[in-house]
């Protein structure tokens, strides 16, 4: 029996581990936003806290809530998520330190008399603890590696791009029209972290790359100093600044303040500065978005005038969003200083590839599709719904609305959604009342289940419709 019951106290201490490290994966391995930011409560409470309890407080019966009711449905939990946790080095690390310790633990109970419940808390708390320690340690020395081979790289030119909302798409649009040209490297995917950056800079900088696209994010102050610090940028890119992650920062002040921080790096040959973040113009410092003109935005491209100084480029876009005429705008800046000019640029421009998940259009099945899932700003948003608003035909909006955000974003969303769509469906539950308020029940609809999308389009579109995704957010949110 003994045997059975050391078994099955291992099993358990992993299921709560294996709950624990994917929300810590979620949250960027801080206890404190998994406890304090988390939208889904009463998850820590069917998985996480209630097992704990059970195991202190039901004796032997718990065993049997433990494999018939437990692991099945921490099984299903797990299968049903979009975001499942990924087995990295740092997760293999924290299991196997787990492990050890847990048995550990449990052997060192077993050898002593009286012993009448293996610990659980324990385990997990000393494992999560030094799991941190072994990271921090192993990440200074990513960090010097990472840093040895910039230094080494005598003639690389750094820039350093850092927004609200469009980071991602201001890089690739710099990487793309610099490529014509120039040996380009472009941080891969949403990689804005000084680990993801250092991470990237030890694996896969290339040591031939003539110029390097850093993009930087942030959750609170000192996020970009940290990677300005660490990259040095010559040149940089702050967009627009607006409420995101308003909830981290709790003031927009904080967080121009915040991008603002990448204007520190010690190399900084000039920036420029979105004219949302109101910043005061000098030598190095040029504030845009004022210059576009005559902006036009269709289901087939942007266009507008770029009004120079010395001249007016007209740029053409193949890709959707009028927002992407700042985004293109602040590349060109960086092209023309790198020695493209303007008119080449906008030539460049013209063969833009739409960035993955922004506005990229698919046509399929007789239907357009629109898919801004990775678009979750308000601004972003709406500029969606008003490119939208062009087609004569059916239009339908998928979406969570925002997260990250407060109430009254939401409503202008859910209110504007209401003007334009003949059909809205609403995924996940944090923003189900608010669309309530505003939206006719007759088109609107709910899908809590994601894995039931297809079928559910399937029974609700018709060919000659426009579905438009607008943001997404992992059902842990």
């Amino acid at each position: 029996m003994i045997w059975f019951e050391l078994f099955s106290h291992i099993l358990l201490v992993m299921a709560l581990g294996w709950y624990l490290a994917t929300n810590l994966q979620w949250y960027s391995y801080k206890i404190e936003r998994v406890i304090l930011h988390h939208t889904r409560y009463h998850w820590h409470v069917i998985y996480f806290l209630i097992p704990l309890f059970a195991y202190y407080f039901t004796g032997i019966y718990f065993w049997i809530y433990f494999y018939f009711a437990y692991l099945p449905t921490l099984w299903l939990w797990n299968r049903k998520l979009d975001k499942k946790l990924v087995i990295t080095g740092r997760i293999k690390r924290f299991f196997a330190l787990l492990l050890m310790l847990t048995i550990f633990q449990d052997l060192l109970c077993l050898a002593k008399e009286g012993c009448q419940v293996f610990g659980v808390i324990l385990p997990l708390a000393v494992a999560v603890i030094g799991s941190t320690f072994i990271e921090k340690v192993m990440f200074h020395g990513f960090k010097v590696q990472a840093k040895r081979k910039l230094d080494n790289m005598n003639d690389l030119i750094v820039i350093g791009v850092t927004a609200s909302y469009g980071k991602t798409s201001i890089k690739n649009f710099i990487a793309q029209i610099l490529g014509h040209e120039k040996k380009v490297y472009a941080t891969p995917r949403s990689v804005n972290t000084l680990a993801g950056v250092m991470k990237d800079i030890n694996d896969e900088l290339p040591e031939d790359t003539e110029v390097y696209i850093v993009e930087m994010g942030a959750r609170g102050p000192g996020d970009i100093a940290e990677i300005t610090e660490f990259v040095q940028p010559h040149y940089a890119v702050v967009g627009v600044i607006g409420p995101q992650h308003i909830e981290y920062f709790k003031t927009l002040e904080r967080i121009r303040n915040t991008k603002m921080e990448i204007l520190r790096s010690k190399r900084l040959r000039h920036a420029w500065v979105h004219k949302s973040a109101n910043v005061k113009p000098n030598e190095n410092v040029t504030e845009f978005g004022n210059e576009i003109d005559h902006l036009q935005a269709t289901l087939e491209g942007v266009d507008f005038d770029l009004k120079l100084p010395e001249k007016t480029v007209s740029v053409h876009l193949p890709i959707l969003g009028a927002f992407n005429a700042v985004n293109v705008t602040a590349a060109l800046h960086v092209a023309n200083a790198l020695g493209i000019p303007y008119e080449k640029g906008a030539e460049y421009a013209a063969r833009l590839k739409p960035v993955e998940h922004r506005l990229q259009r698919i046509d399929a099945g007789g239907k357009i599709i629109l898919d801004d899932s990775f678009n979750g700003n308000i601004e972003g948003m709406l500029a969606s719904f008003d490119l939208v608003s062009q087609y004569k035909g059916r239009k339908v909006l998928i979406t969570p609305g925002l997260v990250e955000a407060d109430v009254e974003q939401n409503e202008k969303i859910a209110k504007r959604a209401s003007e334009i769509f003949d059909l809205i469906l609403v995924t996940g539950k944090i923003n189900r009342e608010t669309f309530k308020m505003y939206v006719a029940d007759e088109k609107l609809h709910f899908l809590d289940d994601k894995s039931k999308m297809e079928e559910t389009l399937a029974a609700l579109t018709r060919s000659g419709d426009l579905i438009l995704f607008a943001n997404d957010a992992p059902n842990f949110i």
